[in-house]
């Protein structure tokens, strides 16, 4: 990457875009709402069950202007969705500040593993184990969703429940690939827990893209 493309990056007036699209939120609270989802490039979390993996290589996906990427947003709903990869490698500042400018709704899905930048509607915290949260995002996050692959995935979920505001909603999701396995675990969990919720892939399951 060249010196002038590197600084506009720094400065979050350009963004490495995998793609961006029109679709139904498949996940967690706002499930089943129209949304136009921004995904951009780059992740070094590293979850090996991860099912984006074309995401992780930030240099794999092209530089395209802020402006733009707000641009083609516009006549879709009024719902945006920023996720990953893991955007917040990213500085969304200036995305967010154009996107609100356009009465957006702007939501994002995150690690927290890194600072949180940007104004947000809504924040989605979805901690992993190989690379925690950062302190300050406990207390902003609206809705904790831990991905459930094996059993001891629910005592990290218990321990990251415990770090977040009391605002914040609780949802367990299973993973895609291990989900005939789990599902039935988390029910039994669910039930004996009663301040998680199950979040489902919905959008896999109508095949939805």
């Amino acid at each position: 990457m060249d010196k002038k493309n590197q600084e506009l990056l720094e400065k979050g007036e350009v963004l490495p875009l995998m793609e961006a699209f029109y679709s139904i939120q498949g996940e967690g609270f706002h499930k089943g709402k129209a949304s136009y989802f921004i995904r951009i490039g780059g992740c070094d979390v590293g979850c090996h069950w991860c099912d984006i993996k074309d995401s992780w290589d930030a240099q794999a996906h092209p530089l395209v202007s802020t402006k733009n990427i707000v641009k083609n947003s516009l006549e879709y709903s009024d719902m945006v969705v920023v996720t990953g990869g893991e955007p917040l490698m990213w500085d969304m500042t200036i995305l967010t500040r154009e996107l609100k400018e356009n009465n957006k709704k702007i939501h994002i899905e995150t690690s927290g593993a890194y600072e949180l930048t940007g104004n947000w509607d809504w924040i989605c915290l979805s901690p992993k184990k190989q690379m925690k949260p950062v302190d300050e995002i406990y207390k902003k996050a609206d809705e904790l969703k831990v991905i459930i692959y094996n059993n001891d995935d629910f005592k990290f979920a218990e321990d990251q429940a415990k770090k977040i505001s009391s605002k914040a909603h609780l949802f367990l999701q299973p993973e895609w690939e291990n989900r005939e396995k789990m599902m039935p675990i988390m029910v039994d969990y669910i039930k004996k827990n009663p301040k998680w919720k199950i979040s489902l892939q919905t959008h896999k399951y109508l095949d939805i893209p």
